[in-house]
Parts: structure tokens; C-alpha cells; sequence
């Protein structure tokens, strides 16, 4: 079973996703879901970094949930920052991070939150992977976003990957 779903909780968002994003459910589009959901796991399995064990499903939830309120957030924050430029009090800059997490895929799932939340792009990982480079679009105490950053994103990607 391992040989024909490598990867099934992808296989079951790529269906879902095919599906949902294909209302009309008719027999080719369950056809086309289900060879997507097994065709590209397979194929794509080489680039996968290292297989994926998740543990502590509640610190998933907490993680998903911490992330859908700081996006909103940060959304919020933008939009002000866009609509009343003259009131902008803090610049721009870069918040260089120390990361503790060293497992591949927490570091991606970490770049991932990063970008998705506006406001901030993941600028640079040293060789090491022990410095974050993190560009925030308003940076009022950068000890404060690093700090955010280690105990709201990396401590629980730590508990997810790494324990």
C-alpha cells in the first residue's frame, strides 16, 4: 500500500482540492482526482527531503489556528499601512532570527507560514541553517518579532517534527 500512496494525506488534499475546485462531481472528474491524488505522489516522491511523521495533532490544530489569526492580523496591519501612509510609524527592515529547528520540513512548513503572512518574506537561511533573515514591513522592536517568530512558529514545528 506504501508503493502506491507514498505520501496519503497529500494523495487526500490533492482529490479534495481537485474536487472542490471541479464542483460539477461528475465520473471524469473523480477519475481525474483519484489519478492525480496517486499519479503525482509517486511521481514527485524523489523531492521529498525526508519522510514525514506527524506527530502531536493538537499542536498542528494550535499551530493552523495561530497562523489563521496572525495572517488576519497582519492583513489588517497592511492595509492600514497602505491606506494612511502618512501615519506609518516604524520602517521597514530586516530581523535576523536564531532557529533551533533543523529538520528539512519544518524549515519549509516555516517558510511557508513567513510568506503567507503579509508583511514578511523569508529573505535569507544562513549555510547552517541557524539564522533566519526574515524582511518585516514594520519593524518596531525586531527582539520582539524574532522572539514571536521562535515561540509561535518554531517551538511548535520543533514538537510537530523534531520530538
Amino acid at each position: 500500500m506504501k508503493r502506491l500512496l507514498p505520501a496519503p494525506l497529500v494523495s487526500v488534499g490533492l482529490a479534495l482540492a481537485w474536487l472542490l475546485l471541479n464542483p460539477d462531481g461528475g465520473r471524469g472528474q473523480l477519475l481525474l482526482a483519484l489519478l492525480l491524488a496517486i499519479g503525482l505522489p509517486l511521481l514527485l516522491q524523489g523531492l521529498r527531503p525526508q519522510r514525514v511523521r506527524v506527530r502531536h495533532p493538537l499542536t498542528v490544530l494550535r499551530l493552523c489556528l495561530r497562523v489563521m489569526l496572525d495572517t488576519t492580523r497582519s492583513n489588517i496591519a497592511v492595509l492600514r499601512y497602505l491606506l494612511q501612509p502618512a501615519r506609518r510609524p516604524h520602517p521597514s527592515g530586516f530581523v535576523h532570527i536564531p532557529l533551533q529547528v533543523r529538520d528539512p520540513n519544518a524549515l519549509a512548513v516555516l517558510a511557508m507560514i513567513v510568506c503567507i503572512t503579509p508583511g514578511t518574506v523569508w529573505a535569507e537561511l544562513s549555510l547552517d541553517r541557524s539564522l533566519l533573515m526574515l524582511h518585516v514591513l514594520e519593524v518596531a522592536d525586531a527582539q520582539a518579532v524574532a522572539a514571536h517568530v521562535q515561540r509561535c512558529y518554531e517551538a511548535p514545528l520543533m514538537e510537530i517534527f523534531e520530538s
